[in-house]
């Protein structure tokens, strides 16, 4: 079993373009809100998961939502549980690994596939995509269920991002969420990962 470590959130590498920014906040104010103590267990509770890159570099292939809230919240640690360690991979071996295992995802916040080195270095630089907190509020809301399938928020995003105007996200969030909870109901969703209308 992996051992539960802890690092510098300034030093953890993202292995994702984007976040939705509105969890992030919300995860934020949660963190916000809690005594040093309930954070320090909270963040204990909810390690992320990381693998070992070229030069002892920490690589999280989950939870970037609450790396990036406890960043914004002001804590300078995070924990984390290593996944495997490619330490002694080539950069290029690395992320031809890291995609093979499904834990990168060089996507855009328009849904555009990019190389691996624009991927930002820091959870600070992340980049915001709507979708990707519309996504977070409908399956809160119901409309699709958590499911372990690698990255299925974002395939969630990008159903949301063909099928309701970014005009609606921007101006009117709760509609938007609305909208992607009849989305998600609909036989248009069935085959995506989470879909639960029986």
């Amino acid at each position: 079993m992996p051992k539960l470590q802890e690092a510098s959130l300034q030093d953890l590498h993202p292995t994702q373009l984007t976040a939705g920014m509105i969890v992030v906040q919300d995860k934020r104010k949660h963190l916000a809100g809690m005594s040093a103590a309930d954070r320090q267990d909270f963040m204990k509770a909810h390690p992320m998961p990381a693998v070992v890159g070229p030069q002892g570099r920490l690589y999280i292939t989950d939870h970037h939502h609450l790396g990036r809230a406890a960043l914004d919240a002001g804590l300078t640690t995070g924990f984390f549980l290593v996944e495997d360690d490619l330490s002694k991979c080539t950069l290029e071996a690395f992320w031809k690994e890291m995609n093979e295992n499904l834990w990168v995802h060089p996507l855009d916040e328009n849904g555009v596939r990019h190389n691996y080195s624009m991927i930002p270095d820091k959870l600070a630089r992340l980049v915001d995509d709507m979708y990707r907190s519309l996504a977070g509020y409908v399956r809160d809301a119901g409309g699709f269920d958590k499911t372990p399938t690698a990255f299925a928020e974002f395939i969630w995003a990008d159903f949301f991002r063909r099928n309701i105007a970014v005009e609606t996200v921007r101006s009117d969030f709760q509609t938007a969420v609305r909208a992607g909870l009849s989305l998600a109901q609909s036989k248009w969703a069935r085959n995506i990962p989470g879909y639960n209308r029986k």
